[in-house]
């Protein structure tokens, strides 16, 4: 079988990033799939979910898929979990969108937070800490 070629580990900051997303929702499925998890892609931002995860009780969730920790005004009140993996450490997390803007609401009272939406890269220990629950 000399048409297999002989696997060989991707490096990730290599992709661009369409090949970035489709790593990235790979990823993503795989660990909710030890959740009982089925994830099914979706191609237009079905109700600002980049993808559906079906449980095997026949329950569902829509999440949007991110790169780091982030919530946007476009997402409340939409059921949104996002999903980021902390490229710092390897660790995944899923979490309710509005959860998280609740608590900035309460915790950051500025614009910042709230109406324009907030994304961090390099979590905080009050990230961490809050985010503690939602690991994956």
């Amino acid at each position: 079988m000399d048409w297999i070629k002989p696997l060989k580990l991707i490096n990730y900051q290599d992709l661009n990033a369409k090949q970035k997303e489709n790593y990235n929702f790979q990823k993503a499925s795989a660990k909710l799939a030890d959740y009982g998890y089925n994830c099914l892609r979706l191609s237009d931002d079905w109700n600002g979910a980049d993808f559906i995860a079906l449980h095997i009780d026949g329950s569902h969730i829509k999440v949007q898929l991110k790169g780091r920790l982030s919530t946007d005004p476009k997402y409340i009140n939409q059921s949104i979990f996002i999903m980021f993996e902390d490229k710092e450490d390897g660790q995944w997390y899923l979490y309710p969108h509005d959860e998280l803007n609740t608590y900035n609401a309460k915790n950051h009272p500025d614009k910042t937070y709230t109406e324009r939406g907030h994304s961090r890269g390099r979590l905080s220990k009050e990230n961490k800490q809050w985010l503690e629950k939602f690991k994956v």
